[in-house]
């Protein structure tokens, strides 16, 4: 301190004022009087005092008048009063709007930073391999540095002291309002009455005394006390604190006070055993019995010439594990050990009521940790640590329902058994199988799961319970699941195919209960007979369930459950029921047999019950014309197929279209003749053209296409026979190009591909002529189609003439006649292979060569077809003859054109 500050403090100026005075002038400059106006500066704000001091020491508040004298002291103190600055004016400051408050942090800002680990913590951690927390150190960690706020009315118990300021008001024939401090010789002197002795007196009893001298002294009046600024007093605080030192506080002020004004009390320091001393005596402070409420509360007060030592940390032991605030607890002050049901008190106790498990781990001799059992009423000593856990962690007493419920729930297995626990059909979703439940049950010797059956409709209805035990789980199927037993994925696994996923060594499967089946049916093939026998169609692959998701061994138990349902039932598939199940539930969860069913041929199959040696299987026939299916029981693995009845009518529609007088579908019965079609029909209509009609039917088209394919295949071979041996001869055949020839070999091979074939039949349509020959009466199939045209009135020319098109028909003219009026024929045409497709579909030649008499008479709606001549092609001999090709591809084109014609 300079000797200028020094004089200021021996002329009894504030250690506030002088402390301001310490600072560099930059500090000071921000206080310096305001020349005129209101720009908000800092340099040129209205000058006032700081708040708090350096060190974190709070000022005083003072009067603006006072403000301004300490300013204008430490300016002319600083020497620069008297550079030519006129002295500050007493004048109020200027009201400055005050700051608007910061907006709170995101929370993942304003979370703080995890302390590092005391010395403390980390040796347990080392032990415990958990990082515990020492208690009760946090508890001054939000504190604010300021210290504390006196808030509300004091107690009459407050004992006075030397500044405190006293506030008096007298009411009645006197009227007056004092101020009044008390002196540093403990009076208080009030006006108009001699004074008296206040220091040391507690509020309540100088109130009393006061309003007792102004009611003697000043008759009809009446005095209200009440104290002011409170005075402040200088606590030492010492020891294991973040901030030793002297603290200016508040009379009211407590130990937690002076501790949060040091920045609270480091890890390294004790809780328990704080020390007070001061002119009063000595004692002993226990933070524990005020942070948890465990003991007596004890005395926080702190007075005047007191100081707080906080001492070195004491014993300490950790409590983890399963209790409500594991942590490092410090032993009572002086302890070496203490009861474990202390220590479990300060840790807020076990989780559980009963039933936990204490480990000890402590030092034993040598230094060497050593576990140990130990009990609730059990000595703890220094450095052990206790590790809170269950007896047995394992779930007792409990029964799950999942699957096919509303909701999956835990209960308790009721005295009832199985239907107390379904008591509510709600709890079942719609649509379940009922006549299979499962329990996953658990040996309780071999701790090993398996499966039971029970028949859930049968305990729906008030049937047969089932004693549940613990740990049981029961699993409701629904109707989706059992159905998707017969799925094409469970029947591919029982073949023995095992999913990609599992082939390709990938641990992730879509369902891991289709490789357990299938590694059951590989490992043996008899196992699942009764279900691979059943030729479900392979059609789509359904997803998984969610109960094979979760249980994947419940596949190859339903299905050893399951019997076989095929033939006509609406829902023919697997299902799993229990020993002595009738026909007539199994055909309920199907969905009842079909109305095409043969009941008086019902075949059931079934493998004996005691398989040894050899397993034969035997088939009955039943005569269930009787309905009564009850009497049918069933076991699990039988078969029943129910056969289809023989009927007339046929499997499928046949269509007429054209010149029907009633066109449309028609279903037709076994053996039904084209004859009795057309009369169904109504006949033909006066424009109708027989000749002309077009027949299809699908076995034929079938057959067809695979013509075209194997002629376009055939064709191919020949063009690599033909190039690999003009590879080798070196040649080009006579200057022919054939890199021109393969191509258009390619690319007829493409057009054969494409073809669409009609799968037309030659047929006789007159009826007429059915009527006179029976045997031209064609059988009709399901499927078939009969497209009747009107009577055409044109004859088309396609192919090497001149001008291809439809020439109008005319009585008498041929093939050559019909060319001839097309332009003739073009300069590479091959007329010796020209061919007439008739309208009811045969082809026969035209008769356009020269040794030919040009055909027979063309009827109306013929087709004359004249080809160009493959002579160069038959050079390399793999062209030999495609007229028929052509043939069917013309005759495949004029059936499609007329059934087209006859749609519209």
């Amino acid at each position: 301190m300079s000797l200028k500050h020094r004089k200021l403090k021996a002329a009894g100026w504030p250690l506030a004022v002088i402390a301001v005075l310490a600072q560099p002038a930059a500090a000071v400059a921000q206080y310096a009087p305001v020349p005129g106006g209101t720009t908000p500066s800092p340099l040129l704000s209205p000058p006032s005092l700081p708040s708090v001091l350096p060190g974190g020491i709070p000022v005083p508040a003072l009067p603006p008048a006072v403000q301004q004298d300490i300013l204008q002291r430490i300016l002319d103190a600083s020497g620069s009063g008297g550079g030519g600055m006129a002295p500050v004016p007493a004048r109020p400051p200027i009201p400055q709007p005050l700051p608007a408050p910061a907006a709170a942090p995101p929370a993942a800002l304003a979370a703080a930073p995890e302390a590092p680990l005391s010395h403390t913590e980390a040796f347990y951690a080392a032990r415990l391999d958990v990082a515990l927390r020492q208690f009760g150190y946090d508890t001054f960690r939000d504190m604010p540095p300021g210290g504390p706020a006196a808030v509300g009315a004091l107690p009459d118990s407050y004992v006075l002291g030397r500044d405190d300021e006293v506030m008096i008001a007298i009411r009645g024939r006197t009227r007056q309002s004092v101020t009044l401090r008390i002196s540093r010789d403990g009076t208080l002197l009030l006006p108009d009455l001699p004074p008296f002795m206040a220091a040391g007196r507690t509020l309540g009893a100088l109130r009393a005394e006061i309003e007792a001298r102004v009611a003697q002294e000043l008759g009809g009046s009446e005095a209200f006390v009440s104290v002011g600024q409170l005075r402040q007093i200088g606590v030492l605080v010492a020891g294991e604190v973040a901030r030793p030192g002297m603290q200016s506080l508040p009379a009211m002020a407590s130990v937690l006070d002076a501790l949060a004004m040091a920045g609270g009390a480091r890890k390294t320091g004790s809780l328990r055993g704080i020390r007070v001393e001061g002119p009063h005596g000595r004692r002993v402070v226990d933070l524990y019995a005020v942070i948890t409420g465990e003991g007596a509360t004890p005395d926080l007060q702190l007075r005047e010439g007191e100081r707080v030592v906080v001492p070195p940390l004491g014993a300490t032991v950790a409590v983890g594990g399963e209790v409500t605030r594991p942590g490092i607890y410090e032993l009572p002050a002086g302890a070496a050990q203490a009861p474990l049901n202390a220590l479990l008190r300060l840790a807020g106790q076990p989780l559980r009521p009963a039933g936990n498990r204490f480990l000890l781990q402590g030092t034993d001799a040598g230094g060497r940790r050593s576990f140990s059992e130990t009990g609730p009423a059990a000595a703890v000593r220094r450095g052990d640590a206790v590790l809170v856990q269950p007896g047995a962690d394992v779930a007792a007493g409990q029964v799950r329902l999942a699957g096919h419920v509303t909701a999956p729930l835990l209960r308790a297995p009721r005295a009832g058994g199985l239907r107390d626990m379904l008591h509510d059909p709600r709890l079942v979703k719609p649509d379940p199988y009922v006549r299979m439940g499962v329990v996953w049950r658990v040996d309780p010797q071999t701790r090993v799961r398996h499966f039971v059956g029970f028949d859930l409709g049968r305990l729906l209805s008030g049937g047969g319970d089932l004693r549940l035990a613990e740990n049981d789980e029961i699993l409701l199927l629904s109707q989706a699941d059992v159905l998707w037993l017969a799925s094409p994925p469970v029947q591919r696994a029982l073949r023995g195919e095992v999913p990609p996923a599992a082939a390709a060594g990938q641990p992730a499967l879509d369902c891991p209960a289709l490789q357990s089946l299938a590694v059951a049916a590989r490992s043996s093939p008899a196992r699942f007979a009764h279900a691979r026998g059943a030729g479900f169609p392979d059609l789509g692959a359904p997803p998984c369930p969610q109960v094979f998701l979760d249980y994947p061994a419940l596949l190859p138990w339903l299905l050893d459950q399951s019997v076989l349902l095929s033939g006509e039932a609406r829902m023919p598939g697997l299902y799993p029921i229990l020993d002595d199940t009738g026909l007539d539930q199994v055909l309920a969860a199907a969905g009842g047999a079909t109305d095409t069913v043969d009941l008086s041929a019902v075949e059931m199959s079934r493998e004996p019950a005691e398989q040894a040696g050899a397993i034969p299987l035997s088939r009955t026939l039943l005569d269930l014309r009787s309905r009564n299916f009850a009497a049918i029981r069933l076991s699990p693995r039988d078969a029943v197929r129910l056969p289809r009845g023989f009927g007339d009518r046929d499997s499928g529609p046949v269509t007429a279209m054209g010149e029907f007088l009633r066109p449309g579908t028609y279903d037709i019965r076994r053996g039904e003749r084209f004859s009795e079609l057309i009369a169904r029909a109504g006949g033909l209509s006066p424009q109708a053209y027989p000749y002309g009609a077009v027949f299809t039917r699908e076995s034929v088209r079938q057959r067809q296409q695979e013509g075209f394919s194997r002629t376009a295949r055939e064709l191919e071979q020949s063009l690599i026979q033909v190039a690999a041996g003009q590879a080798m001869a070196g040649s080009r055949a006579g200057g022919m190009d054939l890199g021109g020839a393969i191509t258009a070999g390619r690319e007829l091979a493409g057009a054969l591909r494409d073809a669409r074939a009609a799968g037309r039949m030659v047929v006789e349509a007159n009826p007429v002529v059915l009527a006179a020959r029976p045997e031209l009466d064609v059988l009709l199939e399901p499927g078939d189609l009969i497209a009747i045209p009107k009577r055409p009135n044109e004859v088309t020319v396609v192919g090497a003439v001149l001008n291809p098109g439809s020439l109008q028909f005319t009585t008498g003219w041929r093939s050559i006649d019909y060319v001839r009026a097309s332009g003739g024929q073009q300069r590479f045409a091959d007329g010796s292979r020209a061919f007439l497709v008739l309208p009811n579909g045969q082809s026969a030649p035209a008769g356009l060569g020269s040794w030919q008499s040009g055909g027979p008479p063309v009827p109306p709606g013929s087709l004359v077809v004249v080809p160009q001549d493959p002579s160069p092609y038959e050079t390399w001999g793999f062209i030999r003859d495609i007229t028929q090709v052509l043939g069917q591809v013309s005759i495949s084109a004029a059936a499609l054109s007329v059934i087209a014609k006859s749609a519209r």
